[in-house]
């Protein structure tokens, strides 16, 4: 039996300095980057309402990384970005890969859904 998750832990495929932050935003409107967590947690300018309610809801902590900054143990986890993992005690594991944050296609209410789904016992 699995461990309780004491954490989700998101990592977007996108810079957290000023220079990585803007250079994302520019690329997203031409088309040239693409972050789907980003999409999913983040509206034009900040973040989207219905995420920042589903986050606080969640029952555990949600904390966001960007690939730069994160921890390393975070980062040896992901083989690619963006990602989330759950952590149980020391152990950390990707429970929804990139592919599968794609497949939401910007629908927060979706990635809740299956963030709850992945929280129950």
């Amino acid at each position: 039996m699995n461990s309780p998750i004491e954490e989700l832990i998101g990592v977007y495929d996108a810079d957290g300095t000023i220079v990585g932050e803007v250079s994302y935003w520019i690329g997203a409107r031409l088309g040239r980057t693409h972050c789907s967590l980003c999409e999913l947690t983040h509206g034009l300018f900040t973040v989207k309402r219905e995420w920042r309610e589903c986050s606080i809801s969640l029952g555990v902590p949600f904390t966001t990384w960007h690939r730069d900054d994160a921890p390393a143990e975070v980062i040896a986890a992901i083989d690619v970005f963006p990602a989330v993992l759950a952590r149980r005690g020391d152990s950390l594991s990707v429970v929804i890969d990139a592919e599968t944050l794609k497949s939401f296609d910007g629908d927060t209410s979706r990635f809740a859904d299956h963030l709850r789904a992945i929280l129950m016992p």
